[in-house]
C-alpha cells in the first residue's frame, strides 16, 4: 500500500523536467528549435509568391488540402513558441533572483543586448504571431481579406498583395520580423549551448552563424511586404 501511495504522489516525468533548470534549459532548446524549423519553412513558403499566383495558390491548396491536421500542426507549433516563452521567462526569474544585486552591473555588461531582451522580444513575436493569424489565417484584423479564401476561390496571391497594400500593416510586420531575428541572433547560440554542443572554441563561429541566420531570414520575410 505505501509502495502504491508513493508511487502516486511521485511527481512526473515532466514535471520533474520542468522543476529542474538544466530540464527547462533543454525544453527551451528543443521547443526553440521546433520554432525555428517553422520560420525557416514559413519563410521558403512565403518566398514562392515571387513565382507567380500558380504557385503560391497551389502551395496554399495543398496546405488546406491536409483538414484538420493542418489545424493540429499550427496548435502543435503554437504550443511550442508559448512554453518555449513561458519556460524561458522562468529561467530569466531564476536567475535574477539567484544573482547577488552588487553582480548586477557586472553581468550587465558582459552580456550582449539580445541576451538582455529575449524575453521582450519573444514576448512581443508572440502577439504578433497571435495578429498574424488574425490577420492571414483566420481573417478577422481584416474582415475583407475573407473573400479572397473562401470557398473554391482560394487567391491567396491577391491576399497577400491586398494585406500588404497598407504601410502601416507592411511596417508592423518587418519590425516584428527584425525583432525576431534579433532574438533569433542569441537564441540559435544558446540553443547549442543547452543541449551540450558547444565550447568556447565554437562560440564565436557560432555567434556568426546564428546573425547569419538572423539575416538571411529577416530578408527572406521583408521581402514579401516591401
Amino acid at each position: 500500500m505505501s509502495t502504491m501511495a508513493s508511487t502516486a504522489s511521485s511527481p512526473g516525468i515532466l514535471s520533474t523536467i520542468i522543476r529542474s533548470s538544466v530540464g527547462k534549459k533543454v525544453l527551451v532548446a528543443v521547443t526553440g528549435f521546433i520554432s525555428f524549423g517553422y520560420v525557416v519553412g514559413h519563410m521558403a513558403g512565403n518566398l514562392q509568391i515571387f513565382a507567380g499566383p500558380e504557385r503560391i495558390n497551389a502551395y496554399a491548396e495543398a496546405l488546406h488540402e491536409l483538414g484538420p491536421l493542418l489545424w493540429l500542426i499550427r496548435l502543435f507549433l503554437l504550443s511550442a513558441f508559448v512554453i518555449h516563452i513561458w519556460l524561458a521567462s522562468l529561467l530569466k526569474l531564476e536567475d535574477m533572483a539567484a544573482r547577488p544585486v552588487n553582480y548586477a552591473r557586472k553581468a550587465t555588461v558582459k552580456a550582449s543586448l539580445a541576451s538582455r531582451t529575449m524575453i521582450i522580444t519573444g514576448l512581443t513575436v508572440l502577439a504578433f504571431v497571435v495578429y498574424h493569424i488574425l490577420h492571414f489565417t483566420v481573417p478577422v484584423a481584416d474582415p475583407e481579406l475573407s473573400r479572397y479564401i473562401s470557398e473554391g476561390n482560394r487567391d491567396v496571391y491577391s491576399m497577400i498583395i491586398a494585406g500588404f497594400s497598407l504601410a502601416v500593416v507592411s511596417g508592423i510586420y518587418i519590425v516584428a520580423v527584425a525583432l525576431l531575428c534579433f532574438h533569433l541572433s542569441h537564441g540559435v547560440r544558446s540553443m547549442f549551448q543547452s543541449l551540450g554542443l558547444n565550447s568556447s572554441r565554437c562560440d564565436r563561429p557560432l555567434g556568426i552563424i546564428a546573425w547569419a541566420f538572423a539575416i538571411v531570414i529577416f530578408l527572406g520575410f521583408s521581402a514579401v511586404p516591401v
